[in-house]
């Protein structure tokens, strides 16, 4: 289990982040996450991919802590994507990144969670779909149709 943390801990920390965009809740549900798999290891089926199954159980770990807590609010765009600048130039393409998040932000949940798995964690569309229990056809054109929305939504 140690290897397996090793090749696939980031990616299930980077696909919790994505979701709930709080470091500290991302790392706690991400060694939840492996101490769920140990004590299920036995119900892989090895159907997909290792990395798949465990962002599935992070995902559902992640919505059970969300129901409890009731707290579905998403945090906006983090700071450290967006640097502090001196140029002109640059604090243009920080307010154009900003105004772009925040539209991201109010796409529906299906979609946001698309272009953000795709963009910021740079997933296939294959590891997308399995990961969120779809096809990768279905990943490919919920990011097109949400490119759309976002493209509509600039002009």
């Amino acid at each position: 289990m140690d290897e397996i943390f090793k090749k696939n801990g980031k990616i299930v920390y980077y696909f919790l982040y994505s979701m709930c965009r709080d470091e500290n809740l991302a790392e706690d549900l991400t060694q939840e996450t492996f101490l769920k798999a140990i004590e299920s290891i036995h119900r892989f089926d090895g159907s997909c991919k290792i990395s798949t199954w465990l962002c599935q159980i992070g995902k559902h770990l992640l919505y059970q802590h969300w129901t409890k807590c009731k707290n579905y609010s998403f945090v906006e765009l983090d700071e450290s994507l967006v640097a502090l600048s001196d140029t002109e130039q640059q604090a243009m393409h920080r307010m154009e990144i900003s105004d772009i998040w925040d539209k991201v932000q109010s796409l529906p949940e299906n979609m946001k969670q698309v272009v953000e798995l795709r963009i910021l964690s740079d997933f296939p569309f294959k590891e997308i779909g399995e990961m969120l229990g779809k096809s990768e056809n279905w990943a490919r054109v919920t990011f097109y149709r949400a490119k759309l929305i976002l493209i509509k939504e600039s002009e």
